[in-house]
Order: C-alpha cells, then sequence, then structure tokens
C-alpha cells in the first residue's frame, strides 16, 4: 500500500475533503478513500494531486519498501 500526506497537506491549506476533490476533479468519498488508505491513486489523481499542492509526486506518496525491492531485484 502507499502512504500519503494528503491530510497533512490538506489541512495546510486549510481545504476540506470536497474543496479537495473539487480541485482535482474527484468525488469526496474518493479523497476519504485516498486518505483512508484504501485506494491507491491512478497516475492521473496522483499528477492532479501534484499540480494542485504544486509538489512532486513523491512527497506526497511514500512506497511501501517491499514494493520497492521487488523492482530492484
Amino acid at each position: 500500500m502507499i502512504a500519503n500526506r494528503l491530510p497533512v497537506l490538506r489541512a495546510e491549506h486549510r481545504w476540506s475533503q470536497a474543496e479537495l476533490a473539487d480541485r482535482i476533479h474527484v468525488s469526496r468519498q474518493t479523497v476519504v478513500s485516498l486518505e483512508g488508505g484504501r485506494y491507491e491513486p491512478t497516475l492521473k489523481i496522483a499528477m492532479r494531486l501534484s499540480a494542485v499542492f504544486g509538489r512532486p509526486i513523491e512527497d506526497i506518496f511514500t512506497p511501501d519498501p517491499d514494493d520497492i525491492a521487488l523492482v530492484r531485484t
């Protein structure tokens, strides 16, 4: 599972989940699922989040170390 900093970044901007959802053109439930780790973002959503927060995707999402190890072997 991919960990994320969405609740922290959203709080820094003082946005509700609904406001963030509107900004990235998804439902509020999608934001809830992303923040709760129940849904991994598509590349399109990850890129929208990167743009709205003005940060690289790597600053928002942290992959599971086991997934990275699989790629390196």
